[in-house]
């Protein structure tokens, strides 16, 4: 009973657990953005935001594309949600927070050497 107590609240499960509380909570945030803000927009657009009624049938099969056209339509749109409103903002903010020293002296071909000796050092020292 003790070794499973330990396992439990070993920082790395308790770690992944928040994670993936986290994310689910993100999920939503990013589901709701694309239900409530893009794909009025993209009923705006096209005329209307569901095409679930969109059916043909074959032989008794119905076949239902509308619903994956819409399935598409709103990956795509979390995609672009997510690229937007996170990565780019996130990966700006990297950026001011730790600039990279630029060293205009030294030709391409040298500083890409300089980087893979200094990769290869901090592979070496773990």
């Amino acid at each position: 009973m003790k070794e499973f107590r330990d396992f439990l609240f070993r920082g790395s499960i308790v770690e992944l657990a928040v994670a993936f509380v986290m994310g689910l909570a993100f999920a939503a945030l990013v589901n709701s953005l694309v239900e409530n803000l893009v794909m009025p927009i993209v009923a705006m657009i096209v005329g209307k935001p569901d095409f679930s009624d969109l059916t043909f049938t074959i032989n008794d099969a119905v076949y239902r594309y509308g619903a994956f056209i819409t399935d598409v339509i709103q990956f795509v749109a979390v995609a672009a949600a997510v690229f937007f409103f996170i990565v780019k903002p996130v990966t700006a903010m990297m950026r001011r927070l730790r600039p990279e020293p630029i060293d205009e002296g030294m030709p391409d071909e040298e500083r890409r050497h300089q980087e893979l000796l200094e990769a290869l050092g901090r592979i070496g020292t773990r």
